[in-house]
């Protein structure tokens, strides 16, 4: 009978997650706002966007941008940045907050910010060096993390 339920729970769980996951879906790089493609012409010169997904989820959803060179970049339904991943590369400085921009520069010379991302405490980095950082909204170290 527990074996039952189990595999019950377990069937349930995976159906759940596949309707979960028929909310993400393709779509054609004109429907992205304005502002999101403004913003990656602005920042990514040079390189341009081959797929657009958008990921509907609880607070109205999330278009999730992925440039030529792997480069992906969330934004919301105005088409605001969330987080930037640049797996190949950096972040583009000018989308690094100065104070955090300083403090990499200053304890890890050398290292890149490879990932950038908005949460209501602040911001939460990775560096090249596979070091994780999280930031207030003042630029202040929260934590560290490898």
């Amino acid at each position: 009978m527990k074996n039952i339920k189990f595999f019950a729970v377990a069937l349930m769980c995976m159906m759940v997650s596949s309707v979960c996951n028929a909310d993400d879906r393709m779509v054609p790089v004109s429907q992205l706002p304005a502002a999101a493609k403004t913003f990656v012409q602005q920042n990514f010169k040079g390189k341009s966007i081959v797929y657009v997904e958008f990921d509907r989820e609880f607070n109205g959803g999330k278009y999730e941008v992925t440039l030529n060179d792997g480069t992906q970049i969330d934004c919301d339904k105005k088409g605001v940045w969330d987080k930037i991943d640049c797996e190949a590369g950096a972040v583009p400085a000018a989308l690094i907050p100065g104070t955090i921009a300083n403090y990499v520069k200053t304890n890890f010379a050398g290292a890149k910010v490879t990932k950038i991302d908005k949460e209501r405490f602040g911001y939460e980095i990775e560096l090249s060096n596979g070091l994780e950082l999280k930031f207030n909204k003042a630029g202040q170290l929260l934590s560290m993390d490898d």
